[in-house]
C-alpha cells in the first residue's frame, strides 16, 4: 500500500470513528432509551451504504477507503455487542434479531439501489 493510501485510510477512519460518535451520541440522548437505537441507526445506515458501494463498483481502491476505512470505523460490531450485553437477556436477543435483519435488508436495499442508477 502507498504512504498516500495509508493516510488516506487513517484520515477516513477517523472521519468514520467520530461520524459514528456523533450520530449515535445524537440519538442516544434523544431518546433515552436503554434499547441501542443509537447503534442501531449506526450499523443500518452504514449497512445501506456499503450495500450502495458494493453495488455501484468493485474497484479495489473504492472498497478499501470507503468500505474499509471509512463504514468499518463508521459501523461497530464491538459497540453493538457491548450494548447487548448490557440489555439483558430479553433485549438482547431482541436487538441483536432487530439488528440482523434489518441490516441484511439494508445491505440488499443499497446495492439495488445502487444498480438501479
Amino acid at each position: 500500500m502507498s504512504v498516500p493510501m495509508a493516510l488516506a485510510v487513517g484520515i477516513l477512519g477517523g472521519i468514520g470513528a467520530l461520524a459514528r460518535h456523533l450520530l449515535h451520541d445524537t440519538i442516544t440522548r434523544r431518546t433515552r432509551s436503554p434499547f441501542a437505537y443509537g447503534i442501531l441507526a449506526v450499523n443500518l445506515t452504514g449497512a445501506l451504504a456499503l450495500g450502495v458501494l458494493a453495488g455501484a463498483t468493485d474497484d479495489a481502491d473504492a472498497n478499501r477507503l470507503v468500505g474499509a476505512a471509512l463504514l468499518g470505523a463508521y459501523t461497530t460490531f464491538s459497540t453493538w455487542m457491548l450494548q447487548t450485553h448490557r440489555l439483558g437477556p430479553r433485549l438482547g436477543a431482541l436487538n441483536i434479531a432487530v439488528s440482523l435483519v434489518l441490516g441484511l435488508a439494508a445491505v440488499w436495499l443499497g446495492r439495488e439501489l445502487a444498480m438501479a442508477m
